[in-house]
């Protein structure tokens, strides 16, 4: 099944709908694994009735630029919430672990400055077996499991600012596919191949 391109720009809704308008962003650093794990996210978004014109998918050279750009969709109107997705593994010295707190951090800032959900999907891994295994391999896909969460996330905003919203996905009850056990949507990405920390 050929993956059709989301739009870049999100219309206005006519009625509200049950998900949200989401904005993928997700590093070309590590490009192998960050690419999986944008399939896993797009499949679990389809998995819950998503359409592509709901997202917009935007490259982050590497996981560091995921905040500044988190906040910049964050800051649309036409954004409802964000799925961020990278791939930081340990390299020789101290640097992944520094990356990945500021990353961390900065996301969380994000969430409570904006008021909008935000999911962190940025593996943070000892070697590329590991990055591997959470791309679609033996313990899952943690690109699907970032989208259910941040839909699952906005469904309670929504439902405490009493909103109704008709999402019944979680990520425990969410079907295999989404889970991403499977791979119908691959993208190629220009960039850095797995190995490296950023």
């Amino acid at each position: 099944m050929a993956k059709q391109a989301p739009s870049k720009v999100l219309a206005g809704r006519s009625s509200p709908s049950s998900l949200p308008r989401v904005a993928i962003v997700v590093s070309r650093y590590n490009a192998s694994i960050t690419d999986k794990l944008e399939s896993g996210s797009l499949a679990a978004f389809e998995d819950c009735g998503g359409d592509h014109d709901d997202i917009v998918i935007v490259p982050a050279a590497g996981s560091w630029e995921i905040v500044p750009l988190t906040m910049a969709a964050c800051d649309r109107e036409d954004i409802d919430g964000v799925v961020t997705l990278g791939c930081i593994i340990k390299g020789e010295t101290t640097h992944d672990r520094v990356l990945a707190d500021a990353v961390a951090k900065g996301l969380i800032d994000v969430m409570m400055t904006t008021g909008k959900p935000v999911s962190l999907g940025v593996l943070t891994v000892e070697n590329v077996a590991q990055a591997q295994a959470r791309a679609g391999g033996d313990q899952g896909n943690k690109g699907a499991e970032a989208m259910l969460a941040m839909i699952e996330t906005w469904r309670a905003m929504m439902q405490l600012a009493g909103k109704r919203v008709g999402v019944s996905h979680t990520i425990n009850d969410m079907p295999d596919k989404a889970k991403g056990k499977i791979g119908t949507h691959s993208k190629k990405i220009e960039g850095k191949s797995a190995g490296s920390k950023r």
